[in-house]
């Protein structure tokens, strides 16, 4: 059983999407808005397998709701409006129903979403990706990370340090731990460097989170506020003394 939402300013596309679902008693539907607004709400309450979604809403369009949201759902967008088709295959949506469309074109939609053979995770996982690909000069607010079988969303202004665990890396905030799948090197190049350092092979930190850094003769230990203590290492000591007023 998997739980719906459907968020459509438009009552008669809600309606028609629910209409549609009734053949498919494993679909429930838990909730519906017709704004960008409720929409954010309702899924972060209720957090649902899969939402049909509009983009031309009032409050915040259908992909100004994917940046608000905690963790992220499958995604099928209908909407009236072809010229979106792109950007929504670019954050990996499941399918793109084109206003108006027939039952058969829904069920095709429908059938990517119960596709035994495709885990939730699998189908979502390009979405993380793509959330931390950075544009030159741009870099994610934003991360999406993955526990168990869900991907929750992860502020990177929240982010302590990051440490290495073999080929994964663990972001470490003031209240928990989360792995990443990606490698502590590729995580170095997509966030900010004015405000992430490297300071071992195995360590980055926030600089917005360090406390004090105690000098001895040969290396730095950076305090962070939550007393965790990190070694700079010889090859990175430069990246403090280049700090240093």
């Amino acid at each position: 059983m998997q739980k719906v939402i459907i968020i459509d300013d438009e009552a008669a596309g809600r309606l028609l999407i629910r209409q549609y679902l009734e053949h498919y008693p494993a679909l429930i539907v838990v909730g519906e808005a017709n704004n960008g607004v409720d929409a954010v709400r309702l899924i972060n309450e209720f957090r649902p397998d899969l939402i049909f979604l509009d983009i031309q809403m009032p409050g915040l369009s259908g992909f100004e709701v994917l940046g608000h949201l905690d963790e992220i759902p499958q995604i099928i967008f209908s909407t009236a409006y072809d010229q979106y088709a792109l950007q929504a295959f670019e954050v990996h949506a499941v399918d793109y129903l084109l206003k108006p469309y027939a039952r058969d074109r829904f069920a095709q939609a429908v059938a990517r979403v119960t596709d035994p053979r495709t885990t939730n995770l699998q189908k979502i996982q390009p979405l993380a990706e793509s959330l931390m690909t950075t544009a030159t000069n741009s870099y994610p607010e934003k991360i999406l990370v993955q526990t168990g079988n869900r991907l929750i969303t992860v502020a990177v202004s929240e982010i302590l340090r990051i440490e290495a665990e073999g080929d994964y890396a663990a972001l470490v905030t003031a209240k928990t731990h989360h792995l990443s799948n990606y490698g502590i090197s590729a995580l170095e190049a997509k966030l900010d460097p004015r405000q992430f350092i490297r300071v071992h092979r195995s360590d980055i930190i926030n600089l917005h989170y360090v406390r004090e850094i105690q000098k001895y003769p040969s290396s730095y230990d950076v305090i962070l506020q939550n007393d965790d203590v990190v070694r700079v290492s010889r090859s990175y000591m430069d990246k403090i003394r280049e700090l240093t007023f």
